[in-house]
């Protein structure tokens, strides 16, 4: 007859959960990461975590005793953010505000991030198709039209301009004229492609020309109204003296229109306005 064996469950408990705090303050342990270590995981400079640390963009959660900086899981968190923003493309000046204001949301920042890699995955797919079919087309594997060639680069222009102005052109044009102005450009052949970005150019130069001058009303600050003019019925399709002038009002409304013409020279934007005013008349 065999001899059952007692267990002392309270003494296998003690042990279990003794185990488990000492795995878990193990862990906790190795969240902690000193710069040379978050460096090498993200990818990063040491250099660059310590410019982070001296902006106040990223502080280390504390300084250990030998006086080496120390991050915790809440600043690997915070480097992500920071390391997703500038794949984007956003200054540190910005990421700084973004991330350090009280309405900043972490989840809905995720969100956001990953709507814009979509959109850039997208476009990314686009230009493979499109250098695809020019490969083809170089070896004699098929024929690409003048319009294939600039697709890729005409949807780009237009997706970033839905993404910055979707909503607010069509709520002051409505969707038919943002529409309409949207097959425009797609169907612009490469010649009218080139001609529409030569003019462009060439508002921007005779606009400094005409600020440098002073006078809206001028030969030159007519020129330049006469130019906006022809550049915006190559993206709209057709033209309107009343939606020229109220465009030109947008980029003294909107900052982003402003910051654009003013970059040049503070109050470029209001001179344009000025300009097309008179022209319009």
């Amino acid at each position: 007859m065999k001899r059952e064996t007692k267990i002392n469950y309270k003494k296998v408990l003690t042990f279990t959960l003794r185990k488990r705090v000492h795995l878990d303050c193990k862990e906790l342990i190795e969240m902690e990461y000193t710069v040379k270590k978050l460096g090498a995981m993200a990818g990063v400079s040491g250099r660059t975590l310590r410019y982070y640390d001296e902006i106040g963009i990223l502080k280390p959660a504390r300084i250990n005793s030998s006086g080496y900086r120390i991050y915790g899981q809440k600043e690997v968190d915070r480097l992500q953010q920071i390391l997703f923003y500038r794949e984007l493309g956003v200054s540190l000046d910005d990421i700084k505000d973004i991330i350090t204001s009280p309405d900043f949301d972490e989840v809905n920042a995720l969100k956001q991030h990953y709507d814009e890699l979509l959109a850039r995955r997208k476009q990314l797919n686009i230009l493979i198709e499109n250098v695809e079919k020019t490969i083809f087309s170089k070896e004699g594997r098929m024929k690409m039209s003048d319009n294939e060639k600039f697709e890729g680069f005409k949807k780009k222009l237009i997706e970033d301009n839905e993404k910055q102005y979707g909503e607010e052109i069509r709520e002051r044009y409505g969707r038919e004229a943002v529409e309409r102005s949207n097959r425009q450009m797609m169907n612009m052949t490469e010649e009218q492609y080139n001609e529409m970005q030569e003019l462009s150019n060439s508002v921007m130069e005779t606009l400094k020309e005409a600020y440098a001058e002073g006078d809206p009303a001028g030969e030159l600050g007519q020129k330049a109204a006469e130019l906006h003019a022809k550049w915006i019925t190559y993206c709209w399709g057709y033209y309107n003296k009343e939606a020229h002038a109220n465009l030109t009002q947008m980029y003294v409304d909107d900052e982003r229109f402003r910051a654009y013409y003013d970059k040049e020279q503070p109050g470029m934007a209001e001179f344009l306005r000025d300009a097309v005013r008179i022209y319009t008349k």
